[in-house]
C-alpha cells in the first residue's frame, strides 16, 4: 500500500572515493535553497572537522530538501572501502540511488561494489557521470562503461558537473520520475528503522530513523524492540540540513527522535522502534552484523585517563556500530581496550576522533588480523591478539584470513601489480580487460599482507589510477609463528606479532634494527632482541648516554680517573637492573613497516 505521503522520495548518492558525491550534495542544497549562499561552504554535509581536513566522507548524512513541492530525503554516503557498512545502512532507508562515476576515471572497484549492493536491495538506479567540465574528461567512454555495468539505456545516463551546475536539475527530475514513492500504511502500528544515532549531553541518545509504517509524534510511548525498553518521545524532527523540530513523522519520512535515553548501549543500529501501546507484530530485518577485520590495542598514556577513554569509546560506538571493543590488560602498558575495525583508515579515524573530540593522549599497538587456531584437543579459538597464541605443542592447525581482491588498473601496469601480488603471497585467479587500456585483475591474498601499505603501493605502481576492492572469503591454513620482542630481557607483549615462518628471521632482524633507531638512548645500555619461543633470532643494543665524570680532573695520577670510570660503570649496571625503558609511539609503528 502506498502512503498518503507519496510525494516523498528517499534516495542515496553512492560512488567510488573522490568521485564527487559531497560536491553533488552541496549543489542540491544550493539549488533547492536548503541553505543560502552566505552559509554555504564546500563539503557542507561533512560536518566533522576530520572529514573536511581529509576531504573524505566518513559518516553518512541525511538531509531533507524540497524540489518542485516534493520532499526529497537525500543521504550522502562515504566512498572508501572501510566505510561500506555506512553505505549498507543508508541503502536500507532508500528506494533509489544515484550511482555517480567520475568522467576522468570511469568505473572503479568501489563503483562495482556499490552497484551490487543496490541490486541486492532491488533499488532504482540513476546512473550519473560527474566532473564533465574537466579538461581530461571522457564522458562518452564513461557513459558506455555505465551502460555495460548497469544494463541501462545510453539516454538514461545523465552527464553533470557539480562545479558549473550543468545537469543538476536533470538529476533531481530523474529522482522524481524514476524513484518510486515509499510504500507503507500510515494507519498501521508504528514501524521505524534506526539507521544511525549520536549522543547529546542535554537530550541523551538521539536516534536517526526512517518510518516504514504508522506515525510518530512527541508524547508517544515507544519501545525499542531489541532491548524491549520503553521511553516517552520528547521531540521528533527532520534535517534540512540542520535539525528542525516537526509535529510528527509519517510513512517514508526520515528524521530523528529524542526520548531522554541516557544509556548509550540501549540504542542499537538496525533496531525497530514501535509504540508500546500498539506494537507491531514483527521487527524490521535490520542489518547484518559487521565483523571487524583489524584489531589494535588502545591505551591511555596516562593511566588516570582510563575511565575517560571508556566513556569516549562508548559514545563513539553509538555512532559507529561496526567499531567493537573489549577491555584488556598489558604487562607493559597497563589497562586499555582491544578495539576492532573494518580497516586501517577506519582505525585511524577512530584514533583521531578520540584524540580530538575527547582530548585523550593514546598509545596504539600495531594492528593485526584475526587468526584461527585449532588446538590438539579440537578446541577452536579466534585470536585478535598475538599474545593469546597457545604454546606450539598445543596447536594442531593455525589459519589466517584470506580475501578475494579485485584490482582495476591500467593495462601497462599489469606486470608490476602482478609482481606485487605474488610478493604478498597472492594466488592468481584471472585477468579481464574492460577496454584496451584497463584490466580487472583478480587475486586471493592473505589479509595480513594487504593490511598496511598494499593500497598505497597499488596507487604508486599505477600512477594513482589503480583501485582496489576486496571481500573476506574465509580462513586458510598457513605456517605461522609468534615473533616476540624483548627489551633488556623483558618481553614487551604489545610488540608481539604473528609472521610467516619463512620470513621470521628477516622480519625479526629488520624489527630489531628499526627499534634500535626509534628507542631513545638511556643512561644505561638497552638490549633489543627478537625471539621465537625461547630462541633468540636477532639482537642489537643501544649505547648508553655517557657523562664525562673525569671532566673536573686536571692532571694527576691516571688511577684517580680509573676509579671514577669504575664507579660510573657500577652505577650503570645497577640502573640497567632497575631501570625502565620508555617506548615511543614510533616503536609500535615500526612493527607495521616490516614489509618495506
Amino acid at each position: 500500500m502506498t502512503s498518503a505521503g507519496s510525494r516523498v522520495r528517499n534516495f542515496s548518492i553512492v560512488a567510488h572515493i573522490d568521485h564527487g558525491k559531497s560536491t553533488l550534495a552541496d549543489r542540491f542544497l544550493l539549488l533547492t535553497q536548503a541553505i543560502s549562499p552566505r552559509e554555504f561552504h564546500e563539503q557542507f554535509l561533512d560536518d566533522m572537522e576530520l572529514e573536511r581536513e581529509r576531504g573524505i566522507t566518513i559518516k553518512a548524512r541525511a538531509v531533507r530538501i524540497l524540489y518542485r513541492d516534493h520532499p526529497l530525503n537525500l543521504i550522502d554516503t562515504p566512498g572508501h572501502i572501510d566505510f561500506t557498512y555506512e553505505v549498507r545502512k543508508s541503502l536500507a532507508a532508500c528506494e533509489g540511488v544515484i550511482l555517480l562515476v567520475d568522467a576522468t576515471q570511469g568505473v572503479q572497484a568501489q563503483t562495482m561494489t556499490n552497484f551490487y549492493l543496490t541490486l541486492e536491495r532491488d533499488l532504482t538506479i540513476i546512473p550519473v557521470v560527474s566532473k564533465i567540465d574537466l579538461p581530461n574528461a571522457e564522458p562518452d567512454r564513461v557513459r558506455s562503461e555505465l551502460v555495460e555495468l548497469t544494463g541501462c539505456r545510453s539516454e538514461e545516463v545523465i552527464l553533470t558537473s557539480a562545479k558549473t551546475g550543468q545537469g543538476i536539475e536533470a538529476v533531481l527530475d530523474a529522482v522524481l520520475e524514476r524513484v518510486p514513492p515509499p510504500k507503507g500504511d500510515p494507519g498501521a502500528p508504528l514501524k521505524a528503522l534506526i539507521f544511525d544515532s549520536r549522543y547529546d549531553t542535554y537530550q541523551g541518545v538521539i536516534a536517526y530513523l526512517r518510518v516504514f509504517d504508522g506515525k510518530l509524534q512527541a508524547g508517544d510511548k515507544i519501545r525499542l524492540m531489541q532491548e524491549e525498553k520503553e521511553y516517552e518521545v520528547e521531540e521528533v524532527g527532520i534535517f534540512n540540513p540542520h535539525p528542525h523540530k516537526v509535529p510528527s513523522l509519517t510513512v517514508g519520512e526520515v528524521g530523528y527522535l529524542a526520548a531522554n535515553i541516557r544509556e548509550v548501549k540501549r540504542v542499537k543500529i538496525g533496531d525497530t522502534v514501535t509504540l508500546s501501546t500498539r506494537p507491531t507484530s514483527e521487527a524490521l530485518p535490520g542489518y547484518q552484523e559487521m565483523k571487524p577485520m583489524v584489531f589494535a590495542g588502545f591505551y591511555p598514556i596516562n593511566q588516570k585517563d582510563f575511565t575517560a577513554l571508556r566513556e569516549a569509546i562508548e559514545k563513539l560506538r553509538l555512532n559507529d556500530s561496526s567499531f567493537q571493543y573489549e577491555p584488556e590488560t598489558s604487562a607493559s602498558l597497563g589497562f586499555g581496550y582491544r578495539c576492532g575495525f573494518l580497516g586501517l583508515l577506519h582505525m585511524d579515524v577512530i584514533r583521531e576522533r578520540l584524540e580530538r573530540e575527547f582530548q585523550l593522549e593514546l598509545l596504539i599497538t600495531a594492528p593485526n588480523v584475526v587468526y584461527r587456531v585449532t588446538k590438539t584437543n579440537r578446541e577452536v579459538l579466534e585470536l585478535d591478539n598475538p599474545t593469546q597464541l597457545p604454546p606450539p605443542q598445543e596447536i594442531d592447525k593455525l589459519e589466517e584470513p584470506f580475501i578475494a581482491a579485485n584490482l582495476i588498473i591500467p593495462a601497462k601496469s599489469l606486470g608490476a601489480v602482478m609482481q606485487l601480488c605474488q610478493d604478498r603471497r597472492g594466488v592468481y585467479k584471472s585477468t579481464e580487460y574492460l577496454d584496451s587500456n584497463r584490466a580487472v585483475l583478480a587475486y586471493e591474498l592473505p589479509f595480513a599482507e594487504v593490511l598496511v601499505d598494499f593500497h598505497d603501493k597499488i596507487k604508486s605502481l599505477t600512477s594513482g589510477y589503480g583501485s582496489l576492492n576486496y571481500d573476506f572469503i574465509g580462513y586458510r591454513s598457513a605456517s605461522l609463528v609468534k615473533l616476540d620482542v624483548l627489551i633488556n630481557g623483558e618481553p614487551v607483549d604489545a610488540l608481539s606479532t604473528i609472521v610467516v615462518r619463512d620470513q621470521a628471521y628477516y622480519r625479526g632482524k629488520t624489527l630489531v634494527e628499526k627499534l634500535k633507531d626509534v628507542i631513545p638512548r638511556q643512561l644505561f645500555e638497552v638490549v633489543v632482541q627478537a625471539a621465537i619461543g625461547s630462541k633468540i633470532i636477532a639482537r642489537d643494543s643501544i649505547r648508553p648516554l655517557k657523562k664525562n665524570v673525569t671532566g673536573k680532573c686536571y692532571g694527576g695520577d691516571i688511577t684517580r680517573k680509573r676509579k671514577l670510570w669504575e664507579k660510573q660503570k657500577e652505577g650503570k649496571k645497577r640502573m640497567k637492573r632497575i631501570g625502565k625503558v620508555d617506548l615511543p609511539q614510533e616503536a609500535f609503528i615500526s612493527v607495521l613497516k616490516l614489509g618495506e
